[in-house]
């Protein structure tokens, strides 16, 4: 079901639509090294593979899961041969944030030369996977997940090509394949072929159901999507939208998050968000992850959802997040000022001869006279 031309590509228009870079580059048949940062079954090595074809050059493959140095100086003698015979080379490199720095640098010269000519494929961020000198030298495209239309686009294309009527396959069933399939035409036309051999019949909605299965969230805990959905759920409680701040939570939870880091996060947003407005939600997100400890999954999400609810709903309050940067900074900037002596302790007569403490009452509430600030600080305000 692999497209071959460009004009047979389904979503991306961003990219592939005319005037856009791909198809610029397939249009003036000038291949260039270009990362393609995407989710999977969004179109990365199809798209490599109709670049490579329709500009002539010789596609060449490599996984970065398994793939060795050996592999990597085999690519390039071949590249260099075709360079002298005035062909042109495309290595694509499937999960190339999988490769490590050295291995890396190691094809650096040859893309630098156009030796090669790289096309990296990763579902990860680039900037943090991607060394700075391969990044400056290749332009990173961004693949989004494919909409529902493009997917029933795509079922029902492979439904011509594979005979399936109307009545074998009917409409319901291919919008279920696509709503069941999260942007990835891989899971679609995996459970699209699971559910052919599952029944000799009508494909029914509950036909693709048993196909597909629960669909695992995308959801890397040490990849940038784990600090995107923390990140939109700590935004939304900011924002006080409880709906948005329950969905996010729900989708962390969903995909296996440690209910343990959703609850510190709430006991730090107690303080740096709430505040004084709302002091004892402090108490309630420190109770929280209490109860998430000594309770655990499944049940503790009573716990977790009642406590990002009251501090999306409860109102909100910077000052003591701000107070504390004005503290630190001034702290900072002013590490050796001496205390005033007037605050000094004064255990000793001599102490209190020199002024150690002179003026201190004993007494709640106090004001001393001449405050409690250095001298250089005197007009520090913090709140």
């Amino acid at each position: 079901m692999r497209p071959e031309r460009l004009a047979d590509v389904v979503g991306q228009e961003h990219l592939v639509g005319v005037g856009k870079i791909i198809h610029e580059i397939i249009d003036k048949k000038q291949p260039t090294s270009l990362i393609l940062w995407g989710p999977p079954g969004s179109g990365k090595t199809t798209l490599a593979r109709i670049i490579a074809r329709e500009t002539g050059a010789e596609f060449v493959e490599l996984s970065a899961v398994t793939a060795k140095k050996a592999d990597v100086v085999k690519v390039v003698e071949l590249a260099q041969q075709n360079r002298r015979l005035a062909m042109r080379t495309i290595l694509f490199v499937d999960e190339i944030h999988r490769f490590n720095k050295a291995q890396q640098d190691a094809f650096l010269p040859h893309v630098e030369d156009g030796t090669i000519i790289l096309i990296g494929a990763t579902t990860e961020n680039p900037s943090f996977e991607v060394i700075n000198p391969l990044l400056s030298r290749s332009r990173v495209l961004v693949l989004e997940p494919l909409g529902k239309d493009e997917l029933v686009q795509i079922i029902t294309q492979a439904a011509k090509t594979e005979k399936l009527s109307a009545k074998r396959l009917p409409a319901k069933s291919i919008d279920l394949l696509a709503a069941l399939s999260g942007g990835d035409a891989r899971v679609a036309l995996g459970n699209l072929e699971l559910a052919t051999q599952l029944t000799t019949g009508t494909i029914t909605p509950d036909i693709v159901k048993t196909a597909a299965q629960k669909r695992v969230p995308g959801y890397d805990k040490a990849g940038e999507n784990h600090y995107n959905i923390i990140s939109a759920f700590i935004k939304s409680m900011r924002g006080s939208d409880a709906n948005a701040t329950l969905y996010y939570l729900a989708r962390m939870l969903q995909a296996g998050e440690d209910p343990k880091f959703v609850a510190r996060r709430m006991v730090i947003f107690a303080s740096e968000d709430v505040g004084l407005a709302a002091s004892a939600a402090l108490n309630l997100a420190v109770a929280t992850f209490q109860a998430v400890e000594r309770i655990g999954m499944p049940e503790c999400q009573y716990n977790l959802f009642h406590c990002a609810t009251v501090l999306a709903k409860t109102n909100k309050s910077r000052d003591i997040a701000d107070a504390m940067n004005g503290a630190l900074n001034a702290a900072r900037d002013n590490p050796d000022l001496p205390v005033p002596i007037h605050l000094r302790n004064a255990p000793t007569k001599l102490m209190k001869d020199l002024g150690y403490g002179k003026g201190t009452k004993w007494e709640a509430g106090f004001e001393h006279p001449e405050g409690f600030l250095p001298e250089k600080l005197k007009s520090l305000r913090l709140f």
